[in-house]
């Protein structure tokens, strides 16, 4: 018993999955570079907290 060949669709359906996948995988490689850039140049901190809360 063999295996049917793949449907068209799956292949458009995985090459969009893996566009996405690259896209966000891209979007956090460049979130967490600011982060580390902006916390080693610094530039990073604390805002005190000065109110007082009743």
């Amino acid at each position: 018993m063999s295996l049917r060949k793949e449907h068209e669709l799956h292949g458009r359906r995985f090459g969009r999955n893996l566009g996405v996948g690259l896209t966000l995988a891209a979007f956090i490689v460049i979130v967490f570079s600011l982060t580390i850039v902006k916390v080693s140049r610094g530039d990073f901190q604390m805002v005190p907290n000065t109110q007082v809360q009743n």
